[in-house]
């Protein structure tokens, strides 16, 4: 594991931004009994979870406050993490006041209003500095759109969350030029910012027409030392909600999470939602139980584009949606970055070779991807 310190400091230096006296949690998740895992998910998880812990050592040894947490893992990306996880990043005090005052467990169910959620973020601004000052969520499944990481991030934490990651990657996609991404990324949000739709045409037969009116993009460049930032490492999009309740058209899914599926899966949007699912891979009968649970799960959630150079692996989500002129979308809980809809499930599906028209509230039209390759 010592083969990896080097990338453990640059993500603390570069990344992170650490400064003196800061307290660190790192935090994992492990294979439920119940999980069904392919051998090499087992293999990946087991070495993710093993470096979360290398990386929590590190961080202990080198700057002196370093905490590490692990849990079985949530039932799926966007679900609440367990009461053990929340305490150690805001402590037994915060914690004990969201569950006198009856906020913990509309927190943890995702069915928070929004008078509620307004108070929770008065209770954790007054008690700021019991909250872990970098949070690196290290677990496969994500936190990233779930009350525990917006509410740490209101807390003025900086947030790094990394689901599905595979440490090799600390040799590929960590290894961009962050500058260049980050100008690139940002050049790439304000030409998405003067649209108010998105085209999306594929080879593989996905046409998409996303609503972005009214919505702001933003940039994940992997550059988190301001307070309260929050990204992905290995990071690189530009990224939307689409307006609820417009989006229509055909989402050809040939990805899942972590592998190719068997065969493609064909989901029709009409009105924003998923509305019919037509195909026979197993990943079918995943996300028609998760829309049965719930049917905010069927929410057209989020459009990215990808802008890292140094990504280029497909198996693998967290690096997928980030490889230069690609896209995603995803399904479900929408409310960390400008949408409405609140989801305990947050999944995203990467395309290949798109072609991306921004539509202007004039009616012009500005090819930003052309077959996947970026026009600036």
């Amino acid at each position: 594991m010592h083969q990896y310190h080097g990338a453990f400091e640059a993500l603390f230096r570069s990344n992170m931004g650490y400064r003196s006296g800061e307290r660190i949690l790192v935090f994992s998740d492990l294979i439920r009994a119940d999980e069904a895992v392919t051998a090499s998910d087992l293999d990946r998880r087991t070495r993710l979870h093993t470096t979360a812990r290398e990386l929590a050592g590190f961080a202990g040894d080198t700057y002196g406050n370093a905490t590490f947490v692990d849990f079985p893992a949530t039932p799926a990306s966007g679900a609440e993490p367990p009461l053990a996880l929340w305490t150690a990043v805001f402590g037994e005090a915060m914690v004990e006041q969201f569950e006198l005052t009856g906020l913990m467990g509309p927190l943890l169910a995702k069915t928070i209003d929004p008078a509620g959620l307004e108070r929770a973020r008065a209770i954790v601004a007054a008690g700021t500095a019991a909250v872990a000052n970098i949070i690196i969520a290290l677990s496969n499944n994500s936190t990233s759109h779930t009350n525990f990481r917006k509410l740490a991030c209101h807390a003025g934490a900086r947030f790094a969350s990394l689901p599905h990651f595979d440490p090799e990657m600390f040799g590929t996609s960590m290894t961009v030029d962050w500058q260049a991404l980050a100008a690139r990324t940002a050049k790439l949000v304000e030409a998405v910012n003067r649209a108010e739709w998105v085209y999306v045409e594929c080879p593989n037969g996905t046409v998409m027409h996303i609503c972005k009116k009214g919505r702001h993009a933003e940039g994940d460049d992997g550059l988190l030392t301001a307070d309260g930032a929050f990204g992905n490492l290995p990071a690189g999009e530009a990224y939307l909600a689409p307006l609820e309740g417009e989006s229509h058209g055909t989402m050809m899914i040939e990805w899942g999470p972590t592998a190719k599926l068997a065969s493609p899966l064909t989901l029709t949007v009409a009105d924003g939602t998923v509305v019919r699912i037509d195909g026979d891979d197993p990943l079918k009968q995943r996300l028609e139980a998760k829309f049965a649970e719930n049917p905010n799960c069927r929410n057209l959630a989020e459009l990215g584009i990808g802008t890292n150079d140094k990504a280029s692996r497909p198996d693998n989500v967290l690096e997928a949606e980030k490889i230069l002129g690609t896209i995603h979308l995803a399904l479900g809980d929408n409310t960390g970055f400008g949408g409405t809809v609140a989801a305990p499930f947050h999944e995203d599906y990467v395309f290949y070779q798109p072609t991306v028209t921004l539509v202007m509230p004039d009616g012009s039209h500005e090819i930003i991807i052309d077959n996947g390759q970026l026009q600036f």
